[in-house]
Formats: structure tokens, sequence, C-alpha cells
């Protein structure tokens, strides 16, 4: 008798959480738009968008994402000193308790350097250098009550390309980047001169996609399956249209390195940051080749006896859906599935650009840029579609000029768009109120 009183109370506990979480989601999905800022909050959007700033004081910030019920979920990274104080790390909720716009309520939890973030069958997933942890959420609640469960462990993962992204498939898939902690596989790395190594063993556990089971705890790196390979650092990872998508930080200081046949505008201007259609067993090219912007086409990288000219080691790779300029950073990508923003918009690709550190004369990227993608292809050019993260109009000469990195960008429950930044923390909804 008490155990059936007991699993009725638990049912009706359950419906309650239900009830109250669907009610919560309506409520934030049928809420008005909130009014933009004068200033669209620093931001130079396409006609007919307005932006504000819906939270700030997240200087840390890495990836983010929005809940049905409009709370919002931000990856921090940790370690190291900031303003005289160490840097936790975890994850800062945020809340919009007065229906204002505005995120004002804040509760900060867990630790570590976080960059991944999703939420996924009531469970926020967080990747970090070495593992994917998942916390099980409670309906209504901001935050979790418990310790979080290990997904994935043991992965490679230092502070050379060593964040995470992730990415799920829908159907019970979860994809996880593994960065290479080199430039180009020198030996030793970064060094004038320095050959590649052929063949290159950092492949075996870095440089790559790989595919575990979203629901199992205890994974190693060995349980899991190697997707794609020949990629450098891609936290940019998002699944769509049966896929994973990837996009690429390309190589460095090729004209420090190999001044014989690279220029300081070579390297300005020439290894494009990528777009890649991951499906099973492709090779995109890492460390053996890079993609070069104005040619469109892989060349041999130096490290491998090439001279600017050749391509003899790239016939084997798979190209790029899209290119974007040299050095712009790609640090975080999403693809559109809402309808508060125009038809062009939709299934097509945003992707947070962190902005470069070693271009010359002057820096580039600081922006999010969408890229039209159909039928696993770029449909259209690439546009810049929000600017004016630098908050000046003139060059940056070095990146620590530059008021705002974005860091992520998240869809919300309506469709508006989430963008994130690492410098002040600030992070800003953009909305579409039409021309």
């Amino acid at each position: 008798m008490i155990s059936s009183i007991h699993r009725y109370a638990t049912g009706l506990a359950a419906a309650g959480a239900a009830m109250a979480l669907a009610l919560s989601i309506s409520h934030a999905q049928s809420r008005p738009l909130p009014t933009c800022d004068p200033d669209n909050g620093g931001l130079t959007l396409p006609a007919g968008f307005c932006a504000l700033v819906v939270a700030s004081d997240n200087p840390t910030a890495r990836h983010l994402v929005v809940a049905a019920n409009g709370d919002v979920y931000v990856a921090l990274r940790g370690g190291g000193q900031r303003g005289g104080a160490q840097v936790p790390g975890g994850v800062m909720a945020l809340r919009d308790k007065d229906g204002d716009g505005r995120l004002e309520t804040r509760e900060h939890f867990g630790s570590g350097s976080v960059t991944g973030i999703a939420l996924r069958n009531g469970y926020l997933y967080l990747a970090k250098f070495n593992t994917v942890e998942r916390y099980k959420m409670t309906p209504g609640q901001l935050q979790p009550a418990g310790e979080p469960e290990i997904v994935v462990t043991g992965l490679p993962g230092v502070a050379q390309h060593g964040d995470k992204g992730i990415a799920f498939d829908g159907k019970g898939s979860l994809y996880v980047n593994v960065g290479a902690p080199s430039n180009a596989c020198q030996q030793p790395d970064r060094q004038p001169g320095a050959k590649g190594q052929d063949p290159c063993a950092l492949l075996e556990k870095n440089g790559g996609i790989w595919k575990f089971d979203e629901n199992k705890l205890g994974q190693k790196q060995e349980d899991g399956t190697r997707l794609v390979t020949g990629l450098r650092q891609m936290p940019g990872i998002a699944w769509h249209d049966d896929a994973v998508y990837v996009a690429m930080n390309n190589r460095d200081q090729m004209d420090t390195f190999w001044p014989d046949f690279f220029k300081p505008q070579d390297n300005s201007e020439r290894p494009a940051e990528s777009l890649y259609r991951a499906v099973q067993g492709l090779n995109f090219g890492w460390p053996y080749c890079f993609f070069d912007y104005g040619q469109k086409k892989f060349l041999t990288n130096p490290e491998y006896g090439g001279d600017g000219k050749s391509a003899d080691r790239c016939a084997a790779f798979t190209p790029p859906v899209a290119n974007f300029p040299a050095h712009w950073a790609p640090v975080d990508l999403m693809f559109y599935t809402g309808t508060q923003f125009p038809q062009k918009y939709r299934d097509g690709a945003f992707i947070a650009f962190h902005g470069s550190w070693n271009r010359v004369p002057e820096q580039a990227g600081y922006n999010v840029t969408f890229q039209p993608i159909a039928n696993g292809k770029a449909s259209g050019n690439f546009e810049v579609f929000a600017g004016g993260f630098t908050g000046k109009p003139a060059p940056v000469k070095a990146p620590g000029e530059a008021a705002a990195r974005p860091d992520g960008v998240a869809q919300g429950p309506d469709g508006s768009l989430y963008i994130s930044e690492d410098v002040t923390g600030k992070m800003w909804r953009v909305i579409y109120r039409g021309r």
C-alpha cells in the first residue's frame, strides 16, 4: 500500500514538474520582444535587425546555450588569474525573472575550463579539455542540484588547441573535436625550418572528430569512433543535414618559419579558415596541406616540402564547403532553424569569429558571419552579420585593442540570436523587427 502511494505521489510530482516546464516554455515563447538598445549595444547589424545587451560581466565566456524557457547557460574558461583573482571556470546560469528581456538572475556552478555546452534530453552537457560531463537538470530550477556524471574521460587536451566543442545527431551519438597541439606537426613545434613529422603521429589521437554514445558513462577515447581526421583546431562544431559541420582554425606563422617561400602578406591572407562537412572516413588535409584562400585549392605545407605553389601531397583530401579570410579564428558554429529571422537565414550557418592575433599590418575578424548553406554546400557568399565588436572605426593593430571578441552563438526559443564575448563578458540578443 505504501509503495503504491509512493509511486502515485512520485507520478504526480513528475507530472507537476512537466506541466510547470511546459507552462514556463509557453510563457517564454509568448513574451513580447524586448526593447532593443538605442545603439544596438554597439553592434552593427543588417537592416531590420536590432540588439540589446542582456547580460554583462562574464569575461571568460565561451559557448552558450539557451533553454526552452529562456534560461541561458554560459561556459566559462577556467584557470589562471584575471584582475588579481583566480578564474573559476564552470558555468554561469542566467534567467530573466522579471520579463524585461535582461538576464538579471545569476547563479554559478561547476569548475574547470569549459567550452562546449549543450542541453539534451534533460541533461546539461559540458566539454572540458579532457572530459565530457553532464548534469541532470530539474524542470523549473535554474541550476542542477547534484554532481556531474562523466560521459567521456581521458581525452587528449592541453593549453594549445585543447578546447572541446560538442554536437549531437539526435540519434544517440555525441561528437567531440580533439584538436592537435601543434601548428603543423613540426618537430620541434613552431621553430624556423623545422620539418613536419611524416607521418604525423599526432593524428592517432588528435586532429579529428570522435563519436561517442551520448548515454553511456565512463567512456574513453578508444571506446569511441574517429569520424574524420586532418583537422587542426575546431571547437566550432554542429550537427546539420545528417552530418557534422566543423569550422577550422588554419595554420599560423608561414612567413616567420619559412621566409624563403612566404612573406608577411602571404601569412596574413592565404591560409583560409574553412567550414567542412564531416562524414565517416574523410580526411581534410592537416598537417600536410593548407587551403589557399585566394587560389581556392589545397597547397602543400612548407613543413612537408611545399614552396607556396606545389600541391603534390593534397590530391586525396576533401575540400571545404566554404572558406573565410585567414586568421579570423572561428570558435563557435550554429545552424539557424527558427522563424523569427527572414527566410534567407533558414538552415544557414552563423559562425563566431574570435579575431586574429598575428596578421600584419592590421588584425581582422572579430565578428559573427552568416554563411548560406543548401544541400551540403555553400549556396551563396558569406556576409558579416554582426560587427562593431572592436569598439573602434580604425583598424585593430593588436588583439588587445578590441573592446569585445565573439566567442559563442546560440538560438533562443523564439528564434532570437544570442552572442557571447570574452573581453568584458557582454551578451547580446539579436532580434528581427522588420524593415
